[in-house]
């Protein structure tokens, strides 16, 4: 009896598939190892893709001779800073500087208030027309420079603004201010209008309203209308050069070009300058890409 019960038991037990080992749950959202090296391969080379133009002008201005570029394999063992000390001590690099700064900041402050009060506006107020007022904005941005210069030149010229910071000024201004406006716009419709409610019954006035309680919520919107702004006036070349006469208020952009003329080009100092001027924007982009990542995303999910 107890023969038969053991040998049943261990048929039973023969019987029995082995338990298969625990197969490991990926969570949502990992990824495999192919995948993970994938997308870093990917990443990487992008990356170079991009800084290999950076790094190719800077190894371009450490070269003597104005034209190591057509035989950059000379460069290598003759690299020298003479190309930085002269554009720094020789040209007019301060001069220019100054009146990039100036500027710049001048269409960035002018320009950043006109587009706040103006995408504030559109947004929380109903007034007759504003829908086809936004339009019009957009409408401005569809002519080219080519188009624009020659009228502006001649209002400018009516108000006696040739050759002055204030008319490059308000030339810029009248090209970045409309996508500025759009671009808050947006940005502000995230507000809850609620806010607007509280401080009404506060007794705040619509401009209190505005600079007290909407304006330091919208600061990554206003960041990123900024650095716009900033970047348009920084970089522009063919208003700067045909407003700006006299060349101790030539900008950056018009700077460069005074190392090129019809017989010579001296593409060793161009670089030189060109990487100084990198310096500045590149360490005022790192200070404020968290704002620009995240006024850039929040100002495009509700139109």
């Amino acid at each position: 009896m107890s023969t038969t019960t053991l040998d049943t038991s261990t048929a039973v037990t023969d019987q029995t598939p082995a338990a298969s080992p625990a197969r490991k749950v990926r969570r949502r959202g990992e990824r495999g190892l192919a995948a993970s090296f994938t997308s870093h391969g990917i990443l990487i080379v992008a990356s170079l893709i991009a800084l290999f133009p950076v790094a190719w002008l800077v190894f371009l201005s450490l070269g003597p001779d104005k034209d190591d570029y057509l035989h950059p394999g000379r460069i290598f063992g003759r690299m020298t800073f003479d190309n930085y000390v002269f554009v720094l001590r020789e040209t007019k690099f301060f001069d220019w500087l100054m009146s990039t700064l100036i500027v710049s900041l001048g269409t960035t402050a002018i320009g950043v208030l006109i587009a706040a009060t103006t995408g504030y506006a559109v947004s929380r107020m109903r007034f007759p027309g504003y829908k086809r007022f936004m339009w019009v904005l957009l409408v401005t941005q569809m002519f080219p420079i080519a188009v624009l210069i020659v009228p502006m030149y001649e209002i400018m010229s009516e108000l006696q603004l040739i050759d002055s910071y204030l008319g490059l000024i308000l030339v810029y201004c009248s090209t970045a201010v409309p996508y500025s406006a759009w671009l808050l716009k947006g940005y502000f419709d995230t507000i809850p209008f609620e806010i607007d409610e509280a401080g009404r019954v506060d007794g705040l006035t619509p401009f209190g309203t505005f600079a007290r309680l909407i304006l330091p919520l919208a600061k990554p919107g206003l960041a990123v209308a900024a650095f716009y702004n900033f970047i348009t006036a920084f970089g522009e070349v063919a208003f700067a050069s045909q407003f700006m006469l006299d060349d101790t208020k030539y900008t950056f952009a018009v700077g460069l070009q005074s190392f090129i003329s019809e017989h010579d080009a001296q593409r060793n100092l161009m670089a030189a300058t060109a990487v100084l001027i990198a310096v500045p924007v590149s360490a005022f982009f790192y200070l404020v890409q968290k704002n620009l990542v995240t006024g850039l995303t929040a100002g495009g999910t509700k139109g």
